[in-house]
């Protein structure tokens, strides 16, 4: 018997954890448009909720809460090894986010709240659509599933058709959980970097449920996104996708300082000064990636890596990046001694000739910083 909830893994393995939920009715194709442009720099892991997609129904029952639902949820990251996470979640699957927050803040590194709130407009409502949804199905539902969740004349209908095939009782479940969800007297008490988002044209969860949530939780950001609905991730996937990266990849920040210490100040301004609309996302790429990623993984030291980086340019010939990359390695703390040290193990293995020019260009690099400071 499955106890999990059916997921999909998408990114490396190695990559910082990133959950993303979905709303009540859909499966975790509500993020195929966001998805695979986040896992190029998360382990992305999407999920599905009870009776939803690939989830078995009897995870859930009558009278289910969102804490259940969490529950599920730690269970799903604990069987694939993921102690701490990034988590972003729409509606429902927001829901989760911030009771995990909450109740489980230290597994929760970052949060983003998707067309969602801390109530959903009182318990009468989802009491009434789950007694109809368990004497007549979904099909009736599902037909009305366009105009709760998008804007007019938008449709995707993979995601109508996961609505008219969840199972019944299951989703009846999830409106048992929404009708008794309420912390609004408890987010103030959230702690991980947090990201509001609001679809202008959502009529389920307005953008002043998550001005209220912005105004609850310590430091949270809000951003509202014109022409979305309910489910902003399908409809206006772009939009989203900026949102969720800047937040979840906030290394950028971070990696531009790091790229500054390392390369200097001189350098990055000349780049960021020949910067055009046509390079500034591969700027970006840089910042976030090489420079916010993989420099500040501390399980090499800044030394370890400036001698692993001159290898490799001297392995593929990059002659004029060997040259910044000397001047980098001087400020990480090698000495001369040592960056000529590891260009002659470059000359075993990969070829003298290689380690000739690079030899060359050392030379040329330290000779220039014994006459003074380098002209960046």
């Amino acid at each position: 018997m499955t106890t999990l909830l059916n997921h999909l893994s998408e990114g490396p393995a190695s990559a910082p954890p990133l959950l993303l939920g979905p709303s009540l009715g859909t499966s975790y194709a509500l993020w195929d448009a966001v998805a695979p442009e986040l896992s190029t720099a998360h382990r992305v892991i999407r999920w599905d909720l009870p009776g939803h997609g690939g989830s078995p129904a009897d995870l859930i029952g009558p009278d289910a809460t969102v804490a259940d639902l969490a529950e599920l949820v730690l269970a799903l990251a604990d069987s694939l090894g993921v102690e701490r996470f990034a988590y972003a979640g729409v509606s429902l699957g927001g829901a989760v986010g911030l009771h995990l927050a909450v109740h489980s803040p230290e597994r929760v590194s970052s949060l983003a709240v998707v067309c969602s709130s801390a109530h959903f407009n009182g318990a009468k409502p989802w009491q009434e659509r789950a007694a109809r949804v368990r004497e007549e199905g979904l099909a009736r539902l599902a037909e009305s599933a366009d105009t709760r969740w998008f804007t007019p004349g938008f449709t995707v209908p993979r995601l109508v058709r996961d609505h008219r095939d969840a199972d019944p009782d299951a989703y009846a479940a999830c409106c048992d959980a929404l009708a008794a969800f309420d912390l609004r007297d408890q987010v103030g008490e959230i702690a991980a970097p947090t990201l509001l988002i609001a679809g202008r044209e959502d009529p389920a969860t307005p953008p002043a449920h998550l001005r209220e949530l912005a105004d609850a939780v310590p430091g949270a950001t809000l951003t509202e996104i014109p022409g979305a609905s309910h489910l902003a991730p399908a409809e206006r996937p772009g939009a989203v996708l900026t949102a969720l990266r800047a937040h979840f990849d906030g290394d950028a920040g971070r990696g531009m300082a790091v790229r500054r210490e390392v390369l200097g100040d001189a350098h990055v301004d000349r780049a960021q000064g020949r910067q055009t609309p046509f390079t500034a996302r591969f700027q970006d790429f840089i910042s976030r990636y090489a420079w916010g990623e993989i420099w500040t993984d501390e399980t090499l030291s800044r030394r370890e890596r400036s001698m692993v980086t001159l290898t490799a340019l001297v392995a593929h010939g990059h002659y004029e990046e060997l040259a910044m990359h000397v001047r980098a390695a001087r400020r990480n703390g090698l000495t001369a001694d040592e960056i000529g040290a590891v260009l002659l193990q470059t000359a075993v293995y990969c070829g003298v000739p290689a380690a000739n020019s690079a030899f060359a260009t050392a030379q040329r690099v330290l000779a220039e910083e014994a006459d003074g400071p380098a002209a960046e």
